[in-house]
């Protein structure tokens, strides 16, 4: 039985896509025949010096063997578990630290001009390329990870698209009243958009909100301030089956954050045939969703989004599921075990 190591990065207490992500590839490698564990480093990512030590700290192991068992492949997933060395390391690229990259000198970046603070991220981009240019191979979880391997190091990534946590369990029960988005209430996520554009339309659309984060407070806030609550539902950590139900009574989903990496929900909402609301900017739900073939795409702003949201709800439920199943089409051919044979080829 050939071993697989998943390496694998947390930050204590955040439970997420990736860490969800792990946990599912864990499962299905294990499914396929191959004894599979996880190698889990905790993250810290401030200040930005201890970047360049959560790294080190990922070079410094061995996990060529494990009590005289040789380990035969090695799958890094996010910064910087990629530094770790072993002979035969193929990579699953769910994200760099994008503070280093794409969102440098935005507001979302801790980042300053500082003479410590740009060495170490100039330090960061040469241990990543390094590491990354040992791997065998390196797929990435989008397109949207694959081009910006490309601009930012030279690299190429081959998109390999993995499947939802609930695969084979989605479904459509009609087009209800509301705008759905499922995930972590994050500033990245950008909820004060919909919430804003929500005030601003002139359909009395509804919009759930699944998740918890750091922002809650902040669109409680909101919701109050603009009179929107009985209008807007932060549900808070739903169940499994409550999902795929909100999913399956919801008009369409809303995911648009900024530049996002991938973003289950919009496979979830195309599994569940349901359209997706997305906005020009957000990275990786881009390369399902087009705006009037299988959802709709407005500028990031909320005058925009409001008039994407009294669109999306002045069509008739059958130009919904016309979207909804070009959507379906769009990623029913998003597999596990697709997603193992990429990873394992040649073992």
């Amino acid at each position: 039985m050939k071993t697989v190591l998943v390496c694998a990065v947390q930050a204590p207490f955040i439970v997420g896509g990736a860490e969800i992500l792990v946990g599912e590839l864990c499962k299905n490698l294990t499914r396929r025949g191959f004894k599979t564990d996880v190698v889990n480093v905790p993250f810290k990512w401030y200040p930005v010096s201890e970047l360049v030590r959560q790294g080190l700290a990922w070079r410094l192991l061995d996990v060529t063997e494990s009590n005289g068992t040789p380990v035969d492949l090695v799958i890094p997933t996010k910064f910087p578990s990629y530094l770790v060395r072993h002979p035969r390391k193929v990579a699953w690229l769910f994200h760099q630290h994008r503070e280093v990259y794409d969102l440098y000198g935005t507001a979302y970046c801790s980042f300053t001009e500082s003479p410590d603070d740009q060495q170490t991220r100039e330090a960061i981009q040469r241990m990543d390329t390094t590491a990354l240019s040992e791997c065998r191979r390196i797929h990435t979880i989008s397109r949207n990870v694959a081009d910006r391997l490309g601009q930012w190091n030279g690299l190429a990534g081959s998109p390999l698209y993995p499947p939802p946590q609930h695969l084979g369990r989605y479904r459509s029960d009609g087009f209800g009243d509301y705008l759905f988005y499922a995930g972590r209430l994050d500033r990245l996520k950008r909820l004060e958009l919909p919430i804003e554009a929500l005030a601003r339309s002139g359909s009395r659309a509804r919009l759930k909100i699944a998740g918890s984060g750091p922002v809650e407070g902040e669109l409680r806030r909101q919701i109050e301030r603009l009179g929107l609550q009985d209008r807007v539902e932060l549900l808070g950590f739903v169940s499994d089956q409550a999902l795929v139900d909100l999913y399956a009574g919801c008009r369409a989903a809303y995911y648009a954050p900024l530049n996002e990496d991938y973003g289950y929900v919009t496979v979830e909402a195309f599994l569940s045939t349901k359209p997706v609301l997305t906005t020009t900017d957000a990275g990786g739900p881009l390369e399902f969703v087009s705006d009037g073939e299988s959802g709709i795409v407005t500028a990031p702003h909320a005058d925009a989004i409001a008039a994407g949201i009294d669109r999306l709800f002045a069509l008739p439920e059958s130009r919904l599921r016309e979207l909804g199943e070009a959507g379906r089409a769009r990623v029913q051919d998003i597999t596990w075990d697709h997603v193992i044979d990429a990873l394992t080829e040649g073992l």
